[in-house]
């Protein structure tokens, strides 16, 4: 514990020193934000940043681009450069749930920038190449955190009932797996699928729920990733703002704030009279961007448009296509 007699600001240093020294955080760790500090010591913006620029000076910590502050690599032959190496029983204490379950816990908290084998091992008081007997590396370790965290998915035990029920069900269940963690939704591209066990499970929940409406193959497979990509489009965006906030440490709110005199100069202008008046009918309220809300009522135009879709072949079951003038080209 840091010298309450100590300026707040060297209690901060003393403390992510010790950390540091112990190797609770290892070369290439992620740094509390300015931001995150002030808010952790309960001091102003500018004695976390003192605190950050006197680790800076003493070689403890560096900058690194798009991540922000990092602990830096001990110099050759720096005292105690080398970590003490832990406890046996820390060693045979590991298991792979427990590397995947405190993985999952640094991503949580500092996003997958923070995640390294390194900075689990060390959050696990084990010897930096321990992890490695359980998981092959960082890629293998990510594809077992995000199977553990799509089991949490609460898929009704009752799967029968509307099919309109069951997709709504699907789709808040992984909307509530991605807002709990939020880094999940940048793992890869749509047109590359991650084949996991659990994620399979939520596939086939979504898909038995399409299944028997007269919906082809494709059409039930295009469905069920349009309701997985609109989960995954806007929870992409918990992660990008955690980020965003670490950098600047601003939360939106006051990055919003910042731009008041950017939005008034586009309002005065004129120049895009249509945003203008929407701008200015909202009057002091002005608008709040809110992904829940944003979730809620994109499921339910995507699944007004499936029901559309249902009905028309309830209507005409054999699909006859209507009549038209000229051949189509694709």
């Amino acid at each position: 514990m840091a010298d309450p007699s100590l300026p707040p600001y060297l209690r901060i240093v003393a403390e992510v020193r010790r950390k540091i020294t112990d190797g609770e955080l290892a070369p290439g760790d992620r740094i509390p934000s300015t931001r995150q500090l002030a808010k952790e010591w309960n001091v102003a913006l500018a004695t976390a940043t003192k605190a950050l620029t006197a680790l800076r000076q003493e070689g403890l910590v560096q900058p690194r681009a798009r991540v922000g502050t990092v602990v830096a690599a001990p110099s050759r032959g720096a005292a105690g450069a080398r970590h003490p190496r832990p406890a046996p029983a820390a060693e045979r204490e590991l298991t792979r749930e427990r590397i995947v379950r405190t993985a999952i816990g640094i991503a949580d908290a500092e996003g997958l920038a923070a995640l390294s084998m390194r900075a689990v091992a060390a959050r696990l008081g084990a010897a930096t190449m321990s992890p490695y007997r359980y998981v092959t590396g960082k890629d293998d370790l990510v594809l077992l955190m995000a199977d553990a965290v799509f089991a949490e998915a609460a898929l009704p035990a009752d799967a029968s009932g509307h099919w309109r029920a069951r997709l709504e069900a699907g789709a808040r269940a992984l909307w509530a797996v991605h807002r709990a963690h939020p880094w999940l939704a940048q793992l890869g591209p749509l047109t590359r699928p991650l084949l996991l066990p659990h994620l399979m499970a939520y596939s086939e929940w979504m898909l038995s729920a399409l299944d028997g409406h007269g919906l082809g193959p494709a059409a039930m497979l295009n469905q069920n990733v349009l309701l997985y990509s609109h989960v995954q489009g806007l929870a992409v965006q918990l992660e990008r703002e955690a980020q965003a906030e670490s950098a600047t440490g601003l939360t939106s709110d006051q990055w919003l704030d910042a731009q008041a005199p950017a939005l008034a100069a586009l309002t005065a202008s004129r120049d895009h009279p249509t945003f203008t008046r929407v701008i200015e009918a909202l009057g002091e309220g002005g608008y709040d961007l809110r992904l829940d809300e944003l979730f809620e009522i994109g499921l339910t135009s995507l699944l007004d448009g499936l029901a559309v879709l249902i009905d028309a072949h309830r209507a005409d079951p054999a699909g006859t296509p209507a009549p038209s003038a000229a051949p189509r080209t694709r």
